[in-house]
C-alpha cells in the first residue's frame, strides 16, 4: 500500500515551543541559541531528535556517537534541525542483575523524552539487545514519526583459522574447559579474537535478530540490519535515514501506520527464516501491546511453524553476520518469503511504500550462507510454543538451535531452586545426574530473578560433558542469549516466583517433552499437583523500595511480553500546557 501523505506545510509540534514571540517561546528558543543556532532554524524546520543509546558501558553501542554525526548530516541535507539526545542505554553484557530488568525503564524514559521535548520526529540510534525494543516501544507509545538505525554487527572473529562467533564461541569454549578439551591459556588467547571491531554480536544473536525485526517490521530502511558496524555503508545508511526522517515528519508517517498486524506477521515469519533469537518473542509481544495489536504466543507458533530456517548463521549454522551482509542480507530473506506467498507484500515501511518494492529485486550472492529451501537448516523453523500442566500459559523452544534426538524425550528432573543453587551444585561430582535427565531451573522469570536473566541455557555438568555429551533438555522460566544453542525450554509461564507449576517440580519427577505435539508434561497425578500448588510459598518477600519494587509490582508475564501493566497502549504525542 502507498502511504497517503499529509498536507505540508503545517504547524509542527516543535512550534509549540519555538514558534512565536511570547515570553515562553523566547524562553525555549533563547536558551537553545546559546549553542550558536541562527534564527531561521526555528521558523518551521522539522526538529529531529537523534535518540542515542551510546555509552562507554554499552560496548556494542560504543561507536554510535560517530554514527550520530552522519544522521545529523542527513537531517541537515533534508532541511531538518537535528538535535542529539542521550537516552537510557541498557547493556546486556554489563547490567546486573539483568539488562531485561531495565528494558521497560528505558522504554518509559524514552517515551517521556519524546513526549516532553520539542521534537517532530526521532531517529532511534540503537544496537545492544534491549536498546532496540525499548526505543521502539517508547516511540510506539508516543506515535511520533520514528526511524530505526542500528549500529551493526562486529566483524568476524577468527581464532586459529576458524570463525569465532561472539557469545556462541564463549558458551562452546566454557563447556570445553569443563570437559577438559581446552586449556585456560587457549581460552584467554581466544578472548582476544572474539571482539575485534566495534558493533554488536556477529552471530544471529538477539541484537542482530532485533535489527532484523526492525527491518522486517518496516521501521528501518531496507538493508539496515546486516551492514557491519565498521563498513562505510553503515555510515551511508545512517545519513540516508537522517534524510528520510525529515520527509516522514512532513508526511506524518507514524509508527502506528507501520506497526500493523501484517507487519508483525512478516516479522514472525522472518524470525523463523533467519533462525532468530527466542528473545524476539518477548520483545515483539511487548511492542505489539504498545500499538494495540493482539499478538499472542499462538501467533508465534502458527506463523513460524512451517517456515524453513534458511540463514546459515551461528548459533544454528556455520557463518556470521559479515557473510550474511555480503550474501545480500535481510532483503534476500524477505524476498524469499514473498515468493513463497508468506509475506504481506503491501505492508508499509518507513520508505513510504510497501515492503515488496524494497526487496523484490534483491539477489542472493552466496547460497552457502542464505540457503535454498531444499537445504534449509531445519524445515520447520520459527519458535515452538509448548503447553501442558507444567506450562499452562506456554513455554518456548528454538528448534533450529536444538538437538533433533531430544525433541521427544522423557527424563528424570534434576531441580535447581535458584541460579545460585545451580552454580553451587552443577560442578559437584556427587550431583545425581546423567544425560537422560531433565535440568530444571526455577525462580529466574520476570519477577523471580528479578528481570528474567539469560541463564536458561544452563551449562551441563562436567561429569556429563566428559562423556562427550553436548546437549541435554533444560527447562526454566528464564531467557537464553540469542547467541546460545541447545534444547532449552524457556519463558515457562506462569513463572515459579508467582506460583506457576514449575515452582513445585521436585527431584525425581518425570517430565515429558514432545516438540512436534507442542507438549510439556509433569508426570504426576493431578491431585498431587494441586496439593503441591496449594502448599507453595514464595522463596522470599518482594523488594520494598526503589525501581526493583516498581518492577516486581507491575511487570507482566513472559507470555505477554513482560511489559509493565501501566505502559500498554499508545498515549500519543500531545503537548501539555507550558508551565513557564
Amino acid at each position: 500500500m502507498d502511504f497517503k501523505k499529509a498536507d505540508w506545510p503545517r504547524r509542527l509540534r516543535s512550534q509549540e515551543w519555538y514558534g512565536g514571540t511570547s515570553r515562553d517561546n523566547i524562553y525555549h528558543r533563547g536558551w537553545l541559541k546559546n549553542q550558536g543556532y541562527p534564527d531561521d532554524l526555528f521558523d518551521g524546520r522539522p526538529v529531529i531528535g537523534i535518540l542515542n543509546t551510546w555509552s562507554e558501558l554499552t560496548p556494542c553501542n560504543g561507536h554510535l556517537r560517530e554514527l550520530a554525526e552522519k544522521v545529523k548530516a542527513g537531517v541537515w541535507e533534508a532541511g531538518g534541525f537535528p538535535l542529539e539526545v542521550p537516552v537510557f542505554s541498557a547493556s546486556e553484557n554489563t547490567f546486573r542483575p539483568s539488562a531485561m530488568m531495565y528494558r521497560n525503564l528505558a522504554a518509559l524514559a524514552v517515551e517521556e523524552v519524546m513526549r516532553g521535548q520539542p521534537i517532530d520526529g526521532a531517529v532511534l540510534l540503537v544496537g545492544c539487545d534491549k536498546t532496540t525494543p525499548s526505543l521502539m516501544m517508547g516511540a510506539a507509545s508516543t506515535d511520533i514519526p520514528s526511524i530505526v538505525v542500528t549500529g551493526g554487527p562486529m566483524l568476524n572473529g577468527w581464532f586459529r583459522g576458524e570463525r569465532v562467533g561472539s557469545g556462541t564461541a564463549l558458551w562452546q569454549m566454557s563447556e570445553d574447559i569443563k570437559a577438559g578439551r581446552m586449556s585456560h591459556a587457549d581460552f584467554l588467547e581466544a578472548e582476544q579474537a572474539m571482539s575485534r571491531s566495534s558493533g554488536t554480536c556477529n552471530t544471529m544473536g538477539t541484537a542482530s535478530t532485533m535489527a532484523s525485526m526492525a527491518e522486517a517490521l518496516g521501521m528501518a530502511l531496507s538493508g539496515n540490519a546486516a551492514i557491519p558496524a565498521v563498513d562505510s555503508r553503515r555510515r551511508v545508511m545512517a545519513q540516508l535515514s537522517g534524510r528520510r526522517i525529515v520527509q516522514m515528519v512532513k508526511d506524518d508517517l507514524k509508527p502506528s501506520d507501520i506497526l500493523t498486524r501484517a507487519a508483525f506477521e512478516n516479522a514472525i515469519r522472518c524470525n523463523g527464516a533467519i533462525g532468530g533469537s527466542t528473545n524476539a518473542v518477548i520483545h515483539l509481544l511487548a511492542l505489539a501491546g504498545r500499538v494495540g495489536i493482539d499478538l499472542t504466543l499462538e501467533d508465534w507458533d502458527r506463523l513460524g511453524r512451517d517456515i524453513p530456517t534458511i540463514v546459515n548463521l551461528m548459533p544454528s549454522g556455520e557463518y556470521l553476520m559479515e557473510e550474511f551482509f555480503y550474501a545480500g542480507g535481510l532483503p534476500v530473506v524477505l524476498k524469499r518469503l514473498g515468493e513463497a506467498g508468506v509475506l504481506h507484500r503491501d505492508a508499509l515501511t518507513v520508505s513510504g511504500g510497501p515492503i515488496w518494492d524494497e526487496v523484490k529485486d534483491a539477489r542472493n550472492w552466496n547460497e552457502d550462507v542464505i540457503l535454498p529451501v531444499e537445504k534449509a537448516l531445519t524445515a520447520s523453523g520459527g519458535i515452538a510454543v509448548l503447553r501442558g500442566n507444567l506450562a499452562p500459559n506456554g513455554a518456548v523452544l528454538k528448534p533450529s538451535a536444538a538437538s533433533p534426538h531430544l525433541m521427544q524425550h522423557r527424563g528424570r528432573a534434576v531441580v535447581f531452586e535458584t541460579i545460585d543453587d545451580y552454580k553451587a551444585r552443577i560442578d559437584c561430582d556427587d550431583l545425581d545426574i546423567d544425560e537422560t535427565c531433565v535440568m530444571v531451573l526455577k525462580n529466574c522469570g520476570p519477577k523471580g530473578y528479578p528481570g528474567m536473566a539469560e541463564v536458561g541455557n544452563m551449562g551441563l555438568p562436567p561429569k556429563v560433558l566428559k562423556k562427550g555429551i553436548t546437549d541435554m533438555i533444560r527447562i526454566s522460566d528464564a531467557r537464553m542469549s540469542g547467541t546460545a544453542y541447545g534444547t532449552a525450554v524457556l519463558h515457562t509461564a506462569p513463572e515459579a516466583a508467582v506460583g506457576g507449576p514449575l515452582a513445585v517440580v521436585r527431584d525425581g519427577d518425570m517430565i515429558e517433552i514432545d516438540v512436534a505435539a507442542r507438549r510439556i508434561h509433569l508426570d504426576i497425578p493431578e491431585d498431587e499437583l494441586a496439593a503441591r500448588l496449594a502448599a507453595w510459598r514464595p522463596l522470599s518477600a518482594p523488594p520494598d523500595s526503589g525501581y526493583a519494587s516498581m518492577f516486581h509490582a507491575h511487570v507482566e508475564g513472559a507470555d505477554t511480553g513482560a511489559d509493565f501493566d501501566f505502559l500498554k497502549g499508545c498515549r500519543g504525542r500531545e503537548v501539555g500546557r507550558d508551565s513557564h
